[in-house]
């Protein structure tokens, strides 16, 4: 199987993922050998069933047709072979149709299953976010209705945010929301950027959408409803699809601009608390970012690292060309990226069980506590996946060189897909910002601190410690220096990606620390060990750069009046 040594990695990391016996002390059952059962099962329908089908959906993509979506040849079986093997609602409630897996589960298998197609894994998601809304905030019969045929891929959902003039500043939405004298709702208005808004794969959809349903100003004028494309009859509600965009990557995703014309919804949650509502999907939804991104350069890294093992070229002139893999160039590229796959995987699933546990907690400090070490590491779970993505992709085609920047070989496809990671679910910039302005200042660093005492509990008296020991008093030192310009926030916000680069770092090593401390004798432990002390290596070099960067302040931005003087 040649996603073997991906599961070995991945079993390990679940054996050794932070929080574990918190969150069996919550109640949840940990099982790693049902889970490892489960994870190479997720494996086998990845590389078996999905895989084949990215290069068609990348080359034929969707299409409109008649005002309709229709997806590629071979989308459908596919998707109904991931439907009944129950890989939708793994985390969802037994009497629902899910099988009550924890989360941490679920991101394992989401990473195989976007190695070998993230195009195809954007549709599940919406679906199974959706449905732990719905079980979170609907009315029961709701719930009953629209959970089970999510959860058993019968229907579909998507997430209804963006409008032409109102993306991540949803406080600027102007679909309208009508109340009816039968107690229902009539929704009309333009939304764009919906990843399968429409498509033939699912007898029904369920939009979840924010739309104004008074005339409060920002968001508190905004409700949240679930708006079916039609009736359980098949007749349509309202619900057209103006054009499918015409993107650089996931061909096979359809990315619909919908228009909305008197559309019968239901209220979800309470009227003027659609954000808040919307919240609980939302944060599923930018979990399940990491495992995209760490998948896609997972998948990327192994072929690179194939390839360096099969291509010759350099070494002495009157001998035989070596393999590249012999260069310290392409050692130094091949290891760099395997050393932020895994630190990344650690965090992503570190994540899950974070905000797991946030959800299970009884005691009201236990709760707080879990909640605000869940904020600080979602936004760098996201990020540091997303980003990871693209730069895997790119360092790749730079291990092979011509031939990666030809359709020959996948890479290039694989970078055009990933490009799009760091812009959905909330760009970089906006990460980076809600780290500075809620994490930092509003907070007063609350998860950070958290953060820091935690890693510096897994502390030892060796060489590696003291590479996490350093990055960590950076992280401090920008801390400190960004917390002074809290009264004027533009020579913060000059710094805050890098801040956000900062606190991924540290978290990173955080990571690669505990994987050097585990390693064992197996060749998936002299893997991750060997990982884990390449990105230890560079980690405070790098981590004293960030600090610096982060706490530069904004006179470096003067220069920009010359670029916008009539």
């Amino acid at each position: 199987m040649e996603y073997q040594q991906h599961c070995d990695a991945l079993a390990r990391h679940l054996e050794w993922a932070p929080f574990l016996d918190d969150l069996a002390a919550s109640g949840v059952e940990v099982d790693q050998e049902t889970w490892r059962q489960i994870l190479d099962e997720a494996a086998k329908l990845a590389e078996g069933v999905i895989a084949p089908l990215d290069g068609v959906m990348d080359a034929v993509g969707a299409k409109a047709v008649d005002g309709r979506v229709k997806t590629v040849p071979g989308h459908k079986e596919a998707w109904e072979a991931f439907a009944q093997g129950g890989w939708i609602g793994l985390p969802l409630p037994e009497d629902l149709g899910g099988m009550a897996l924890p989360l941490v589960l679920q991101n394992a298998c989401e990473e195989v299953f976007n190695r070998a197609s993230p195009a195809f894994a954007m549709l599940g998601t919406p679906g199974r976010t959706a449905a732990e809304m719905l079980v979170a905030s609907a009315p029961e019969a709701i719930a009953r209705d629209w959970v089970p045929r999510l959860v058993n891929g019968e229907w579909g959902a998507t997430i209804c945010i963006s409008e032409p003039d109102a993306g991540s500043d949803v406080g600027r939405i102007r679909t309208r929301a009508v109340a009816g004298e039968d107690g229902g709702w009539r929704i009309s208005g333009e939304k764009c950027w919906i990843s399968f808004g429409d498509h033939d794969l699912t007898q029904r959809i369920g939009h979840f959408m924010l739309a104004r349903s008074s005339t409060e100003p920002g968001v508190r004028g905004l409700s949240l409803f679930l708006v079916p494309d039609t009736d359980e009859d098949g007749t349509r509600n309202g619900v057209f699809v103006r054009r499918i965009e015409e993107k650089l990557g996931l061909h096979g995703s359809p990315t619909c601009v919908m228009g909305f014309e008197e559309a019968q919804g239901t209220l979800i949650g309470p009227e003027g608390r659609g954000l808040q509502t919307l919240f609980h999907m939302m944060l599923r939804m930018r979990l399940s970012c990491g495992p995209q991104g760490i998948g896609v350069a997972a998948g990327a890294f192994d072929r690179a690292l194939r390839y360096a093992g099969e291509r010759k070229q350099g070494g002495a002139p009157q001998l035989a060309p070596v393999l590249i893999r012999e260069h310290a160039d392409v050692q130094r590229m091949l290891l760099g990226m395997a050393g932020r796959i895994e630190a990344a995987r650690g965090v992503s699933l570190a994540a899950a069980n974070v905000l797991q546990l946030s959800e299970r907690a009884t005691e009201p400090a236990a709760a707080a506590r879990w909640s605000s070490l869940a904020q600080f590491l979602l936004p760098i779970a996201k990020d540091l996946s997303a980003r990871l993505a693209f730069d895997c992709a790119s360092e790749a085609l730079q291990v092979f060189g011509g031939a990666g920047y030809t359709r020959e070989w996948p890479i290039e496809q694989t970078l055009r897909d990933a490009r799009v990671f760091a812009v959905f679910e909330g760009t970089s910039g906006i990460q980076a910002t809600d780290m500075l302005h809620r994490r930092l200042w509003r907070e007063k660093g609350e998860g950070l601190n958290l953060f820091l005492a935690i890693a510096r509990e897994e502390l030892a008296e060796d060489e590696p410690s003291g590479a996490l020991e350093g990055a960590l008093a950076s992280l401090e030192q920008a801390m400190e220096g960004l917390g002074a310009m809290a009264q004027a926030p533009r020579e913060g916000d000059a710094g805050a990606l890098a801040f956000l680069d900062l606190c991924g770092a540290c978290v990173g090593g955080w990571i690669a620390l505990r994987l050097v401390h585990r390693a064992g004798e197996s060749p998936a432990c002299a893997r991750l060990c060997a990982a884990g002390r390449f990105y230890l290596a560079e980690l405070p070099a790098r981590a004293q750069a960030l600090s610096s960067l982060a706490t530069l302040g904004s006179a470096r931005l003067d220069g920009f009046a010359a670029f916008v003087a009539e």
